[in-house]
Parts: structure tokens; sequence; C-alpha cells
């Protein structure tokens, strides 16, 4: 199911939208603002799992064992890397 909603924006903004669809970015302002908000929705479930790894490693910190092993898988890992 879907829902139409109505947003108000700017007389610029608006321009500007319709200077992206004109140029061929996106089919229709509908399109545009679809995936502005997809973008926008998939960097907060990003940032939610970033917050949630930060809480992890705060309430539950590596051990210097860990630290170790961690540090020299990556150094492994830039080696082997074709600079």
């Amino acid at each position: 199911m879907s829902l139409m909603i109505t947003v108000r924006m700017s007389t610029e903004r608006v321009e500007k939208v319709d200077a992206l669809v004109a140029s061929g970015a996106y089919a229709t302002r509908a399109d545009l603002v679809r995936a502005a908000v997809d973008e926008l929705l998939r960097r907060e479930e990003e940032a939610a799992i970033d917050r949630a790894i930060i809480e992890g490693y705060t309430r539950m910190p590596p051990t210097e064992e860990e630290l170790r092993w961690a540090e020299a898988a990556a150094r492994r890992s830039v080696a082997a890397e074709p600079w």
C-alpha cells in the first residue's frame, strides 16, 4: 500500500528539484523525493548500527589480546594490498 503526502517547499528548492528532473537525473519530482527519503532512511539505519557498535564496545571493551590480534590482521591486510 502507498500513501500520498503533501510537502511544502520553497520556490528555490522546487526549482532545484525541477532542474534535476529536467536534466534526466530523475524521471519525476516524486521519484526524486522517494530517492531522497530512501537515502535519508539508509543513513539513519547506518547511524543506528554505528551507535549500537559503539555502545557495545563501550560496555565491553576489547581485551589487550584482541587488540593485538586486530592490529596484526590489519597489518597483514595492508601488506597484501597491491599499492
